[in-house]
C-alpha cells in the first residue's frame, strides 16, 4: 500500500540524521525536511483526499504584484497589497463557502495555525478566507515573497509551493530573467508540478518581444507546454485592483479548471505524481549523505580507539622493558634489600644471593612501605603519560578532519588526560597491589610453601612479585640487563625460592594480566569522552538502507494508485 510506504519514507526521513559538518550536509539537512514537509503538507493529505478542492498557490518575487493578482480574480481585496515589503507576512487563502471546511482544519499544512475572516492574522499563520466569487473546487493561496529578505518568508513560500496541486508563478517584465524564479521553475519540472505562468507589467510597446523571450527561456528549460499569460502595464482600480479585461484570460482559466472534474483530476494526478517521483528520486543522494555520515564518525571512532588502544601498548611496553624498576623504584629496592654493595656483586655472587637475601629480611625491619609507594607512584605516572598521549594524538587527529574540529568545541582539557585521572589510577594501583598481595598469600597457603612464607612474610613477597611484573628480561637473559633487570632477577630467584619456578611464572602472568585489564578499563573511560561525543551523535547504521528500501517500496506502490 502507497499510504503504508509513504508512512516508513517519512519514518526513514525522521531518522536520518547529518549532524558532522561534511561537504553537502547542509544541503542534506534542508532537502530531508523539505521532503518531509511535502509529505506532511501536500502527498499524505492528497492521498487521503483526491477529490477534495484543487489548492493553487500563487507565488513568486518580491514586488511581482502576487497580492493583487489574488484580489483581481476574486474581485476584492482579500490579501493585503501594498508598497512595502515584505508585504504578505501571513498567507491567505481565499476558497468559496462550500469549500471552506476542506482548509478550516488541518488537513492541509498542518503545522501552521488557523484564522478565518477578515481578521489579522499573524506571520507564520494561515488566513482562511470564504468568497462566494471563488468557483467551487477551487482555492487560492498568496504566498510570501520566494526572495524575501526575511528568511522565514522564505522558508513558508517554499513550503507552500511544496503543498500545490498547481502554481501559478508571477513574474514581471524587468525580472522574468532573473535567477531566483528560475531556480524555483526548474523545481517544478523537476516535481512534475502543474504549473501556469503569469507575466505581469508588460509595457504594451514591447509585449511581443518580451513574451516571445520569456518563451524562448521557458522551452530551453523544459517547460515550453507551459501555459502563459500577459497583463500589460495598467493602473489599478479605485478598489486597488487590476482592471477586469486584464485579469480575465487566467479567471476564466482557473473557472474552467475548476469546473472541470476531470480536469481537476488530472491536475491532482500530476502534481501528485510528480511529487511522489521527486520524492523517491531524491532518497539516494539522502542515502550517500548519511553513508558518508557514517563513514566520517567511524573513521573518528577509529582515530580515538587507535590513539588509546597505542596509549595501552605504550603501558605494556613500559610495564615489560625494566623502565619502572629504575630511578626512584631502584633506590627503594636497594634499600628494601639492605646495601647497595649487594647489587653491585650480583655478577660474581648471583648464586648465593638467595641466603643473604632472606638474611636482610628476617634480620631488621624492612622500609618496604617506601618501595610499595615508589612502584605505585611510578605506575601511576605511566598510566597518565600513556593516557595524556593519547589524547593528544585523538585531539591532533579531529582538528585535521573537517568533521571532528566542531566536535572539539573550545574545550582545552582535551588534549590532557582527564583531570579526574590522577585519582582514579591511584586508586587502580593500589587495589592491583592488595589483589598481588592475595595472590601470594593464596599461593603461600601451602604446606610446602607456607614456612618460607612466613620467614619473611606476605608483603615481601608480594613486592617481590611486583616487581618481576614489571621486567620483561627479568629472570630470563641474566643480570647482564643491567641493575633494573638485575632488581628483576633477584626477585624472582627470591620467588623461586619459596614458591618453585613454575609458580612464579604463573603468579606473575596473573598479575601482570590483572593489572592490563584494569588499565584497560581505565583508558576505555579516558577514551569515552570523545566516543560520547560520536555516540551523541545517534547516526543509525540502518538509516542509508532503510530510506532506499521506502523509496523502492513508494515506486512500486505510486503506478497502482494514480494509474
Amino acid at each position: 500500500m502507497l499510504v503504508e510506504a509513504l508512512e516508513e519514507l517519512r519514518r526513514g526521513l525522521r531518522t536520518v540524521r547529518f549532524p558532522l559538518e561534511l561537504a553537502g550536509a547542509d544541503e542534506c539537512r534542508g532537502m530531508r525536511d523539505r521532503m518531509v514537509a511535502q509529505l506532511d503538507d501536500y502527498v499524505v493529505p492528497r492521498l487521503a483526499a483526491l477529490d477534495a478542492p484543487l489548492l493553487a498557490v500563487v507565488g513568486g518575487s518580491t514586488g511581482a504584484g502576487k497580492s493583487t493578482l489574488v484580489n483581481s480574480l476574486v474581485g476584492v481585496e482579500v490579501a493585503e497589497a501594498g508598497v512595502l515589503r515584505p508585504t504578505t507576512l501571513a498567507p491567505t487563502l481565499v476558497v468559496n463557502p462550500a469549500d471552506e471546511p476542506w482548509f478550516s482544519t488541518q488537513r492541509i499544512l498542518p503545522g501552521l495555525p488557523r484564522v478565518t475572516g477578515s481578521g489579522a492574522a499573524e506571520p507564520g499563520s494561515l488566513r482562511v478566507v470564504a468568497e462566494e466569487s471563488v468557483p467551487t473546487g477551487l482555492a487560492l493561496l498568496d504566498a510570501p515573497d520566494i526572495d524575501s529578505v526575511v528568511r522565514a518568508n522564505r522558508e513558508l513560500a517554499t513550503q507552500l509551493l511544496g503543498a500545490a496541486d498547481l502554481w501559478i508563478f508571477l513574474t514581471t517584465a524587468a525580472r522574468y530573467a532573473d535567477e531566483v524564479p528560475w531556480g524555483f521553475l526548474r523545481d517544478a519540472r523537476e516535481r512534475a508540478t502543474a504549473l501556469a505562468l503569469v507575466l505581469d507589467r508588460v509595457p504594451a510597446e514591447a509585449a511581443e518581444e518580451v513574451a516571445a523571450d520569456f518563451r524562448r527561456l521557458l522551452a530551453e528549460n523544459g517547460l515550453g507546454e507551459t501555459p502563459l499569460f500577459t497583463i500589460a502595464e495598467l493602473g489599478l482600480t479605485g478598489e486597488g485592483l487590476l482592471p477586469a479585461p486584464a485579469v480575465r484570460p487566467v479567471r476564466e482559466w482557473l473557472g474552467g479548471l475548476a469546473a472541470d472534474a476531470e480536469a481537476r483530476a488530472d491536475v491532482v494526478r500530476r502534481t501528485l505524481a510528480g511529487a511522489l517521483g521527486n520524492l523517491a528520486g531524491r532518497v539516494p543522494a539522502l542515502a550517500e549523505g548519511a553513508e558518508a555520515q557514517l563513514a566520517a564518525e567511524a573513521a573518528l571512532r577509529r582515530d580515538a580507539v587507535g590513539a588509546y588502544e597505542a596509549a595501552m601498548a605504550s603501558f605494556d611496553d613500559g610495564m615489560r622493558d625494566g623502565s619502572l624498576l629504575r630511578g626512584e623504584v631502584l633506590a627503594r629496592w636497594q634499600e628494601f634489600i639492605g646495601t647497595g654493595e649487594l647489587m653491585r656483586s650480583l655478577e660474581t655472587r648471583i648464586g648465593r644471593l638467595r641466603d643473604r637475601i632472606v638474611a636482610a629480611f628476617t634480620g631488621r625491619p624492612l622500609p618496604e612501605a617506601r618501595l610499595r609507594v615508589a612502584l605505585e607512584t611510578g605506575v601511576e605516572s605511566l598510566i597518565r603519560a600513556c593516557a595524556d598521549e593519547a589524547a593528544e594524538r585523538t585531539v591532533d587527529a579531529w582538528a585535521a578532519h573537517p568533521a571532528g574540529r566542531p566536535l572539539l568545541g573550545d574545550d582545552l582539557h582535551l588534549a590532557r588526560a582527564s583531570a579526574g585521572l590522577p585519582e582514579r589510577a591511584a586508586a587502580t594501583v593500589r587495589d592491583w597491589q592488595g589483589y598481588v598481595l592475595e595472590l601470594v598469600r593464596e599461593e603461600g597457603a601451602s604446606k610446602r610453601s607456607a614456612a618460607r612464607l612466613a620467614s619473611f612474610g606476605v608483603n615481601g613477597a608480594g613486592l617481590l612479585l611486583m616487581l618481576v611484573v614489571f621486567a620483561q628480561t627479568g629472570g630470563l637473559t641474566g643480570v647482564e640487563v643491567g641493575i633494573a633487570g638485575g632488581t628483576s632477577v633477584v626477585s624472582q630467584k627470591v620467588l623461586e625460592a619459596i614458591f618453585g619456578d613454575q609458580a612464579v611464572r604463573q603468579l606473575a602472568a596473573t598479575a601482570r594480566d590483572d593489572l592490563r585489564a584494569r588499565v584497560e578499563e581505565l583508558l576505555v573511560g579516558e577514551a569515552r569522552r570523545f566516543t560520547d561525543r560520536l555516540h551523541g551523535l545517534r547516526l543509525s547504521p540502518r538509516a542509508p538502507d532503510d530510506l532506499r528500501a521506502a523509496a523502492r517500496a513508494v515506486r512500486d506502490s505510486a503506478g497502482e494508485v494514480l494509474t
